[in-house]
């Protein structure tokens, strides 16, 4: 059965971009660099795909990073998210209009411009995570990760974006397991504990 769901994907994909979802990495997920990793998709096209690792943060804060690199003062003190394997500007997911170069999801940006980066470190009540590296795909190559199983999807939203705990892989797979149940199943209800079933 999972096979000839799967055989759909590259026609779905095709028609659909997944920016603003989330990846979930699948235990099929070997690579290293993102077991059980969970990706914010900031684009997908035919050209291919690129996202930032949420749950992999450093022991680095922020404001140790901005007194590193000169930068202007800084008051947040979250700490810097390893964002990808793939080396790269820094970057940061926020929820400032003001600030934003691209809008991922609806009320969720990307800032990757030094003033937009200055000015977002500033504030202390909008929620941020800063990044360094990103993870990437040429064309078709998430497409076909997909497919084999490697990862499982799921639409993004501010929780799960800025969440602070070290739960994050555990709490999307099972949203996105019981997403999948109600989809094949057509379950009306799923128990969040199995046993009261």
């Amino acid at each position: 059965m999972y096979r000839a769901a799967a055989g759909l994907l590259p026609f779905l994909f095709a028609m659909k971009s997944l920016q603003g979802q989330l990846l979930i990495a699948s235990p099929l997920l070997l690579d290293p660099n993102f077991v059980k990793t969970v990706v914010l998709l900031i684009q997908h096209s035919q050209q291919g795909a690129l996202g930032v690792i949420l749950n992999r943060p450093t022991s680095k804060k922020v404001k140790e990073l901005w007194k590193e690199v000169g930068g202007a003062p800084c008051k947040t003190e979250e700490h810097v998210c390893l964002g990808g394997p793939v080396s790269g500007p820094l970057m940061a997911v926020h929820t400032n209009q003001f600030f934003a170069e691209m809008e991922i999801l609806p009320g969720v940006f990307l800032a990757a411009k030094r003033q937009h980066l200055d000015g977002l470190v500033l504030q202390q009540d909008d929620p941020l995570k800063v990044f360094f590296g990103h993870a990437g795909w040429g064309p078709g190559q998430l497409d076909n990760e997909i497919q084999a199983g490697g990862w499982l999807i799921l639409p993004a939203t501010t929780e799960y974006i800025f969440h602070r705990g070290d739960d994050l892989w555990e709490r999307v797979s099972r949203q996105a397991a019981r997403a999948t149940l109600h989809s094949m199943l057509k379950i009306k209800h799923c128990p969040e504990d199995p046993s009261m079933n």
